[in-house]
């Protein structure tokens, strides 16, 4: 059963939400906050397995919030989905770096939400591969140069081709297809990967993959 905290000062989307998540059989909403302070209040009493957080609300918004969850290595379980009223916003990428593992615009479809829900609750980050290199692309390094991170050293020479493609927003079966590989072994390499670095998911090493200078936009044709 995957446990959901649905977060939103507005009490009309956490309800529709509530009900399209409610009809599911493997889902169930577990709590409902107002606002970042109860969000992260109950995640501590909840643990559930993914927080849906409303970017903007009022006294703690949803950014400080991801990071208060995330940070927090006794909720490492927690995952969180931003909710943001437009698909590409300046919130969104601080959302990630601070820990989210993807986003959703709050009009998306019923199917979009329960796929995001159940993809984000195993682990992978809620990223489609064009909002990838779109939002990351104009958001990366606004202001701020490539930083090297000492950590890509643990990196072997494949994993740094394979945190390339993830990086560009491929997914396994697309790496795998692109380095001839089975999708068990570039699934095995991702999550090696994630171990040496001491990611949560597959949105840090996106992030990550930006901000070192490893990848830059348009880097993928």
């Amino acid at each position: 059963m995957i446990r959901v905290v649905l977060a939103d000062d507005q009490t009309l989307v956490r309800a529709g939400f509530r009900s399209i998540l409610a009809d599911e059989a493997d889902i169930e909403v577990v709590g409902e906050a107002a606002d970042g302070e109860q969000a992260v209040a109950l995640a501590w009493e909840l643990r559930p397995d993914v927080v849906l957080m409303d970017i903007r609300m009022p006294g703690t918004d949803g950014l400080e919030a991801t990071r208060r969850i995330t940070g927090d290595p006794r909720l490492e379980g927690v995952r969180v989905v931003i909710l943001t009223t437009f698909d590409v916003d300046d919130y969104v990428y601080g959302a990630l770096r601070a820990g989210a593992s993807g986003f959703l615009v709050k009009d998306t479809e019923p199917m979009e939400l329960l796929h995001g829900v159940r993809v984000v609750a195993r682990g992978d980050a809620l990223i489609a591969p064009a909002v990838t290199r779109r939002l990351i692309a104009e958001f990366a390094g606004r202001g701020r140069q490539p930083d090297p991170s000492p950590r890509l050293n643990a990196l072997t020479e494949r994993e740094r081709e394979v945190m390339g493609l993830v990086g560009a927003g491929l997914s396994n079966d697309e790496i795998a297809r692109r380095l001839v590989l089975s999708p068990a072994t570039a699934k095995t390499h991702v999550s090696r990967i994630m171990t040496k670095l001491g990611v949560r998911d597959r949105a840090q090493l996106v992030i990550l993959a930006y901000e070192s200078g490893m990848i830059t936009p348009g880097w993928l044709a």
